[in-house]
């Protein structure tokens, strides 16, 4: 394959905030002046999504931000419609960086004719024209099977694990999965911080709620941080953060990578017992988060940014978590 130009990082409208914070992550780590390439991606009277890219993209490494969260139509629309306008370019290729995978959770059928959403997606984020994905956290990681394309799966511990170790101290704290299914996340941050374990088993009755049952493990005078890929509707972390603390917790915090916080979450945690919940920027936060007195955003765009510029130039990804 011949050598490949300097990245060149374009972005839809789902996260604009996060895409200049990559490229002024870039522009400092690089020493030269890295732009968001100009572009025109808006709505027609019938809100068909339209896309005009106004530089050069010829022979060019390019780099397709956009997370496909709410409204998640829209945004994979707009992903596919930039990577299709990309190809058509002559584009020499095409990175889909995807900082929120939409439709993750539709991995797998559940029950009987039920669709595997995920692979729809990674099938048509392919077809569109896509050379690679880069995206953060998968809620699991089989679906970077899905993909037959290279795809690489960041994860947000680092970050998370940086951000701990300078606000707590970590000699007390107790790392608690919210769910059987997330223990594996739970036990590699409480890894790097040299931490104790517990998980939450709950039981949902219903779509949409959730019932705490049983806390495994001694949680008694500890400091507990609740760690799981994404928060919706936040039930299960109050329910979590009561029983942790009905089980004699000191404190209850939650670490989560993808804020999505729909429908009443916000007012939810910010009435609950919850000390403090921390989400990243890979989905850009409402106003109503931004102005919660518990809820605290973390930026995702150094990691971003090293493992594009470590995409571009052949690199290593998978040794920035080692």
């Amino acid at each position: 394959m011949p050598a490949l130009t300097e990245p060149k990082l374009i972005a839809g409208n789902a996260n604009l905030p996060l895409a200049k914070s990559i490229a002024r992550r870039m522009s400092m780590h690089r020493g030269m002046s890295v732009n968001l390439v100009q572009a025109r991606v808006e709505r027609f009277n019938d809100q068909e999504i339209f896309v005009e890219v106004f530089e050069n993209v010829r022979g060019e490494d390019m780099y397709v931000i956009q997370p496909t969260s709410n409204p998640a139509n829209d945004n994979l629309m707009e992903l596919l419609i930039m990577v299709d306008a990309l190809r058509r370019s002559s584009a020499a290729r095409i990175t889909a960086v995807i900082p929120y995978f939409g439709y993750a959770r539709q991995d797998r059928r559940a029950k009987a004719r039920t669709p595997i959403s995920a692979k729809l997606v990674a099938n048509l984020i392919t077809h569109a024209g896509a050379d690679r994905v880069l995206t953060l956290d998968l809620h699991a990681g089989q679906i970077q099977g899905f993909f037959d394309i290279p795809t690489d799966n960041l994860y947000s511990a680092p970050t998370l694990v940086r951000d701990v170790k300078e606000r707590m101290d970590i000699s007390n704290l107790m790392v608690v999965s919210p769910d059987v299914g997330g223990v594996v996340r739970a036990r590699a941050l409480a890894k790097r911080i040299d931490a104790s374990l517990a998980i939450v088993d709950k039981r949902r009755d219903r779509p949409g709620e959730s019932e705490v049952m049983n806390i495994i493990g001694d949680v008694t005078g500890r400091t507990c941080i609740l760690v799981d890929d994404i928060v919706d509707s936040g039930g299960t972390l109050c329910n979590a953060a009561e029983a942790l603390l009905d089980k004699g917790a000191h404190e209850v915090y939650a670490y989560i990578t993808h804020g999505v916080l729909s429908g009443g979450a916000v007012a939810r945690i910010a009435n609950s017992k919850l000390k403090e919940l921390v989400i990243t920027d890979s989905i850009q936060p409402t106003e109503a988060i931004r102005v919660a007195r518990n809820i605290r955003v973390i930026s995702v765009a150094p990691l971003i940014g090293e493992a594009i510029a470590r995409t571009a130039t052949e690199s290593s990804v998978s040794s920035l978590f080692d």
